[in-house]
């Protein structure tokens, strides 16, 4: 199916990555809030969304035959009965879905729905609200203009790497829980901070403006992180102490050993159940 940019979006899951990608998707100029649809169990919850433009409702069949384009947004535990529950009203050819399930990979998604759906497994993290995403994409088949049209969607939000399928696992790790991981660090800057003498909201605006430069001096400047700690450390400087003393700590190592773990606990969220025997009728 080649999704045209016309197309009516339902995204199956309106929490929090859920709403971050509607209004990504809306600030991006990539569809305007009225041609996206979300879904949550509690209709309650959508009341925001609903103030915002966007098309509502706990009714995930109706979403779905209403759209080409149908992003899964629930939890990994969510996955199997939310599948159960749409697939009668999915067609090839007329529906692509866009998976940003944890673990679950796009032939359990196809074997679970028992038809030839075009799959693309998606992981951003939540700064795709503001455009900050970092988002990987796969798919297990030539997917064409559809591939291209997804990426050019997540491009308006951030940044966009298309990778093999095994390592969307590592990518959730590395990209999803990742932004929490950058979030804590910045928060115990700030706490340093104010340990050193200034008011917590500037010692957190410093922290966080301190982040946001190091990390432009890699992503626009296509520097090597070491290349600009050596602009910065000079023979024994304030800079190098500080620094020794996060690694004496275990600062590098603590942080790989996070990822590496959020890695090993994302493998086994999804835990795909035997779908029942075909009948002979």
């Amino acid at each position: 199916m080649a999704v045209s940019r016309g197309t009516h979006i339902a995204v199956l899951g309106g929490g929090n990555i859920g709403a971050a990608i509607a209004r990504g998707l809306v600030a991006g100029g990539i569809a305007p809030a009225s041609g996206i649809t979300l879904t949550r169990r509690n209709e309650e919850s959508l009341a925001a969304l609903r103030s915002e433009g966007f098309d509502v409702t706990t009714d995930n069949v109706r979403a779905v035959r209403g759209a080409g384009l149908v992003f899964l947004a629930v939890t990994p535990q969510q996955l199997n009965s939310l599948l159960a529950e749409i697939k009668g009203s999915l067609k090839s050819g007329r529906h692509t879905i866009v998976s940003v399930v944890s673990g679950a990979t796009i032939a359990e998604i196809r074997r679970h729905l028992g038809i030839g759906v075009l799959v693309i497994r998606a992981m951003p993290n939540t700064a795709i609200a503001i455009r900050q995403s970092m988002t990987c994409l796969s798919t297990d088949r030539d997917a064409g203009e559809t591939l291209s049209l997804v990426k050019t969607m997540f491009d308006a939000l951030g940044r966009t790497l298309i990778v093999d399928e095994a390592l969307m696992i590592p990518a959730t790790a590395l990209c999803a829980c990742g932004i929490a991981f950058f979030l804590r660090a910045i928060r115990a800057a700030s706490q340093g901070g104010i340990e050193i003498g200034f008011h917590a909201g500037d010692a957190l605006l410093m922290a966080a403006q301190t982040a946001l430069g190091a990390a432009s001096l890699l992503v626009e400047g296509g520097n090597h992180p070491e290349g600009e700690v050596d602009r910065v450390t000079t023979p024994q400087g304030c800079t190098i102490t500080g620094l020794n003393q996060m690694e004496h700590h275990g600062f590098s190592s603590a942080l790989i050993r996070g990822i590496v773990t959020s890695a090993e606990k994302a493998a086994v969220l999804y835990a795909p159940k035997p779908l029942p025997p075909a009948s002979d009728d």
